[in-house]
């Protein structure tokens, strides 16, 4: 393994940092003091520090120290939110803050890409300029995309947009990648059934709601098995029902709701035309009625080829090529760096957490899992990931001359 000798140096320093966040999670776009120590840290390696963007976010800007076209840009994006979720560890570094946790790594993103700017801020010989994107609300709230609106590549033009998370399950040492879809889209849906409501024991008077539910619920899971291709991947998951008050009264009502994800926006737009066609047939079918309301979250994080064949060049002359799986199977899970990769070619990449092994006292029982409350960051990858985000930078200017 290839490590850039700072990074070992500073191990100590940066995984102090990493812990000092944690200890301090804060929700979507609460990030407030997260991102004062971002930019206090920013400005005190010479770095210029852009504010506001999404609210809370930073941008670091580090200009090459040879001469580039002011377009000859890359982004390099870490995210600094929380999960609304108890933490289960005792260790010194928990979170101070009941109810909220860096239950997905985030402090180590942030403490990574940190790591990266204090060196690029040391060494600068290089034809461009790197955009550090230090990014508030990922976990549900779409900061991505509001950065964007706020004007992120307007304001910072880029011709590439890098991402990086950490991946509990695969070595650590290790990289995984795949060009194309790595990570689904994150819809919701509500479906509302209205019927009539009646006594129980006389049910031919009214109309009801909760055999039209579970009719519904099962008919939406033929959408997969046969209206989708077959080599197509899409989910389709009933996660609540509520209706009812009485065990001898037939509601007037019922509730359904749940998650749709795809890897691609065709089958995606299939899955909802069907969905609505089905509530409201069904529903018809049981003397009820029904609605269908579908919010798309995030889209599909979908890798270009050209990027992701670059970072596997980087990543392999980092840990070695057997250390890259440069085909990781893709995940259901979802990732608002997608809204970065529909508007600037990149390439978002898994660094491997571990299996556990650095897992000490004060641990929770569970697996160290991310969105677990016995999760945390495996502070061994912080000089890798600087390393990663340093030699992207270095390649890429490279291949730019």
């Amino acid at each position: 393994m290839q490590l850039l000798e700072p990074f070992l140096q500073w191990q100590d320093e940066i995984k102090g940092i990493r812990r000092e966040i944690h200890a301090h999670p804060e929700l979507a776009y609460q990030e407030l003091r997260t991102s004062d120590l971002v930019a206090k840290l920013l400005t005190d390696w010479g770095i210029e520090v852009d504010r506001g963007l999404g609210g809370t976010g930073v941008v670091g800007i580090i200009r090459g120290s040879q001469p580039h076209a002011k377009d000859n840009a890359i982004g390099l994006r870490a995210d600094m939110d929380a999960l609304p979720m108890q933490e289960l560890n005792t260790f010194e570094h928990a979170s101070q803050h009941a109810g909220t946790m860096h239950g997905c790594g985030h402090d180590g993103h942030t403490a990574m890409l940190l790591n990266a700017a204090r060196y690029l801020a040391n060494h600068r010989d290089f034809a461009g300029t790197v955009y550090l994107i230090f990014q508030p609300a990922e976990e549900g709230a779409a900061g991505a995309k509001r950065m964007i609106e706020d004007g992120l590549f307007k304001k910072f033009p880029m011709r590439a947009v890098f991402g990086m998370h950490n991946w509990p399950g695969l070595a650590t040492g290790t990289f995984g990648v795949t060009p194309g879809p790595i990570m689904a889209s994150s819809n919701e849906f509500v479906i509302d059934i209205k019927g009539k409501g009646a006594h129980g024991g006389m049910p031919h008077l009214g109309h009801d709601p909760v055999m039209a539910t579970v009719n519904v619920a099962q008919s939406l899971q033929t959408i997969i098995s046969r209206n989708c291709h077959p080599l197509e991947s899409g989910v389709v998951s009933v996660t609540q029902i509520h209706t009812g008050s009485a065990m001898n009264v037939i509601p007037t009502d019922a509730q359904l709701m749940g998650t749709v994800r795809t890897f691609t926006n065709e089958t995606l737009d299939l899955i909802e035309q069907r969905m609505g066609e089905i509530v409201e047939h069904t529903s018809r079918a049981m003397n009820c009625e029904g609605s269908l309301k579908f919010r798309r979250n995030y889209p599909p994080t979908v890798n270009a080829q050209a990027e992701t064949e670059f970072c596997v060049e980087v990543m392999q002359d980092i840990v070695g090529a057997k250390n890259v799986e440069a085909s990781v199977v893709p995940t259901m899970g979802a990732e608002d760096f997608a809204f970065m990769l529909q508007e600037v070619p990149g390439c978002y990449v898994w660094i491997g957490n571990g299996m556990g092994e650095h897992r000490d006292a004060g641990h929770g029982l569970g697996p160290c899992m991310l969105h677990n409350g016995s999760y945390d960051f495996n502070d061994e990858l912080l000089p890798l990931g600087g390393t990663y985000w340093v030699k992207i930078v270095e390649h890429w200017f490279e291949k730019q001359v």
